[in-house]
């Protein structure tokens, strides 16, 4: 029971810190990287779609990113949503494609980044510390209904804490990891 309950926490905390990796894979660095706009919600026919599954995007040069839909009459779609975005690019429209130019990065720009990098990693670690909040209850649950001992209970506590640490330690690494390669000139 108890080591059910653990097995569900690790895997919603994993889910939380990957979630937060592919979030901080779409925060640009100054390179252009297809990673920046593939998972870039796209309005397809009322469907909030990947921009991955609409259009192939290369990088044709470092600080230039061509996306060429698959159908041509999404493009526009594609402009409005890559406006909307905090990515701040303009996407120039050729009927064909869109070209994104990916400029420096200004000192001010680097440190608003850093502030977004801060937030989701919070949102991250108030993910994980709900799993934990949850998967306590659990426990406790389990005790009160006596499924299982106190000392089950102290013995399953400290594995989820021990967990929690773990995991709110892997965010703080991917978030100074972001941090150090967005203030890198």
């Amino acid at each position: 029971m108890v080591n059910d309950a653990l097995v569900e926490a690790e895997n919603r905390m994993k889910g939380a810190v990957h979630s937060l990796e592919d979030d901080l894979a779409g925060i640009r660095t100054g390179r252009a990287s297809p990673v920046l706009i593939e998972r870039l919600p796209i309005e397809y026919y009322g469907t909030p779609t990947p921009l991955v599954q609409l259009a192939t995007i290369s990088v044709p040069e470092p600080r230039l990113l061509a996306i060429r839909p698959f159908d041509p009459a999404s493009l526009k779609d594609i402009e409005r949503a890559i406006m909307a975005s905090d990515l701040g690019l303009t996407p120039n429209n050729d009927g064909k494609m869109i070209r994104l130019n990916i400029p420096p990065l200004t000192e001010e720009r680097r440190h608003e980044l850093v502030k977004i990098v801060h937030n989701r990693s919070e949102e991250a670690r108030v993910a994980v510390r709900n799993v934990r909040r949850d998967v306590h209850n659990d426990l406790r649950e389990f005790e009160r209904e006596k499924i299982i001992s106190e000392d089950d209970l102290e013995r399953g506590e400290e594995s989820l804490q021990k967990l929690t640490d773990k995991y709110v330690e892997s965010i703080a690494e991917a978030s100074k990891r972001k941090e150090t390669e967005v203030l890198e000139v």
